[in-house]
């Protein structure tokens, strides 16, 4: 750098830094710089909207300090100046969060003209001015960090929590792009707390413009036998925790979420039973998926939870043709690798329930047990004895049958034995 510029570490490096976590990505702003000054010292520009860099030797993103001003609608319609005379206070000042607008000195000395380090100690999420309502994706983005900082037990600022209802009340939520809505979503869902995420939105109103589907179960009664809880709503929050124990993996998760949709059409005289509520939740979660142009690779599993899940926690009591009907249905048999999340899923949603969450789930091991067995029955001898066409596949079944008959007399005979045990 020449001597009239100076460039500071920024954002969520400082921020993770001081909250004693590990630092993955490293941002720079430069103050007192021009394009061309950062081209001459071997600079790659990768920015679009405003001048941003690559170090030629780290590949660190550079920015010049900058400024902006809203022109339109939406979280892209800004104008930015970026000059040698803004100043760093002036870049910090755009920024959403306090947390997120400090800045660190070569030396070590850090740069904090809004608050953030004391919001840090008090754990509070806050905005950095009025500005903040000219983004509506900083509502997103703040759900997405009551999230990810919710183990350090951060806070959304009440005043802050009132802009965001504001952006949401205007309907502003609504020109986000699906793809930026779901990129936001997806970071939550990976996140130690997604379900904070959904009840973020919640409260600001945010989850009723973007996710009608999930905003309606709050509030549906369910049967209190099953679900103490009642709140069909608060069930898939607590589900959602669950799924977090469970695994990490964002498609178990998503599934969750999705699973009980079907519930918010279950007709009022109903109520509180949900009869036929998987099926109706097909279509649903088709729609959420398109809507929100959720990439594929999560939908086989979300679709196979909404429609099954109910199934397989009374597995051990269908008939062998109905379980067979649940396998082919998560489709095992071409597509193995989906019965572990599959189950995993289910787990959470049972566990999810009101003074139940520590309950073992054996039907999840039921299952893991037989389905090896299953796909274990090979084509080949079928081929080999003369079959041909659809015979091999209802041969196959035939066989299927005989393994899950055996399976389930095997057990119901341990469970007789263990009940005669206890006489």
């Amino acid at each position: 750098m020449t001597l009239n510029t100076k460039n500071y570490l920024v954002g969520g490096a400082v921020r993770d830094k001081l909250l004693g976590l590990e630092v993955e990505d490293r941002d720079w702003v430069v103050v007192g710089s021009s394009p061309e000054q950062m081209l001459d010292q071997g600079f790659k520009p990768v920015g679009k909207d405003f001048p941003v860099f690559l170090h030629p030797d780290t590949a660190e993103e550079y920015a010049l300090a900058r400024t902006e001003r809203k022109v339109a609608a939406g979280h892209t319609g800004f104008t930015f100046h970026a000059d040698p005379d803004v100043t760093l206070e002036e870049d910090l000042a755009r920024r959403d969060l306090t947390i997120n607008a400090i800045a660190e000195d070569s030396d070590g000395t850090l740069v904090d003209p809004y608050g953030g380090r004391a919001d840090l100690d008090k754990r509070v999420l806050r905005h950095v001015s009025d500005a903040f309502v000219e983004d509506p994706l900083r509502v997103l983005r703040v759900a997405r960090f009551a999230a990810r900082f919710q183990p350090f037990g951060f806070t959304v600022a009440d005043e802050t929590l009132a802009l965001m209802s504001t952006i949401a009340a205007r309907g502003e939520l609504r020109d986000l792009s699906p793809e930026r809505i779901w990129q936001e979503t997806e970071k939550a869902l990976l996140s130690p707390s997604p379900s904070t995420y959904i009840e973020t939105l919640r409260v600001c109103g945010g989850l009723a413009e973007l996710f009608p589907e999930l905003d309606a179960l709050f509030g549906v009664p369910q049967r209190a036998d099953y679900h103490p809880e009642i709140d069909t709503g608060i069930h898939v929050l607590m589900a959602l925790d669950q799924a977090v124990k469970l695994s990490d993996d964002p498609g178990v998760r998503f599934a969750v979420l999705m699973h009980d949709l079907g519930k918010a059409d279950t007709p009022i005289d109903v109520l509180p039973r949900h009869i036929g509520h998987e099926a109706a939740g097909v279509a649903l979660v088709k729609d959420f998926c398109l809507r929100l142009r959720v990439p594929k690779r999560y939908q086989p599993l979300a679709l196979a939870v909404t429609r099954y899940h109910l199934q397989c926690h009374k597995a051990h009591s269908l008939r062998p043709a109905t379980l067979l009907k649940l396998f082919k249905g998560i489709d095992l048999f071409r597509r193995p690798e989906l019965l572990e999340p599959f189950l995993l899923a289910c787990e959470a949603d049972s566990r999810g329930r009101l003074g139940l969450e520590d309950v073992d789930y054996p039907s999840a091991n039921w299952l893991r047990t037989l389905a090896p067995q299953l796909t274990d029955i090979a084509a080949a001898p079928f081929v080999d004895s003369g079959l041909s066409g659809t015979d091999i596949g209802e041969a196959m079944d035939k066989a299927r049958l005989q393994v899950i008959s055996g399976y389930k007399k095997k057990y119901d005979q341990a469970l007789d034995n263990r009940t005669s045990d206890n006489v």
